[in-house]
């Protein structure tokens, strides 16, 4: 049974920092996982993805030189390491799993709460 597990949001000052984890369990390891967010109002938007085949990273030009996608496949889990954040980074993000980076997502976590706000 697949599963994607999300932890980490909370409440940060503008500026601050956040550490996503999520825990993919029944999940191949050489399948690409990736971070989305849905901002209040907005559609959901992929964000960033690491390639499970090469490690190869991916960001969106809004999180660039901000945001840091890892994993642990002992451990099952990926990260997103988010700095420097602003309220617009404000939303509800999701962990997600597909074949490879860009392809349909086929697998979803619950979503946690990320709000940026002094």
């Amino acid at each position: 049974q697949v599963q994607l597990v999300e932890s980490g949001g909370g409440l940060v000052q503008p500026g601050g920092s956040l550490r996503l984890s999520c825990v993919a369990s029944g999940v191949t390891l050489d399948y690409a996982k990736g971070w989305f967010r849905q901002a209040p109002g907005k559609e959901r938007e992929g964000i960033s993805c690491i390639s499970g085949s090469d490690g190869s990273t991916y960001y969106v030009d809004s999180v660039k030189g901000r945001f840091t996608i890892s994993r642990d496949n002992a451990k099952k889990s990926v990260y997103l390491q988010m700095n420097s954040l602003k309220p617009e980074d404000t939303g509800v993000y999701y962990c997600a799993a597909a074949p490879e980076c860009g392809d349909e997502t086929e697998y979803w976590g619950q979503g946690t709460q990320v709000t940026v706000s002094s």
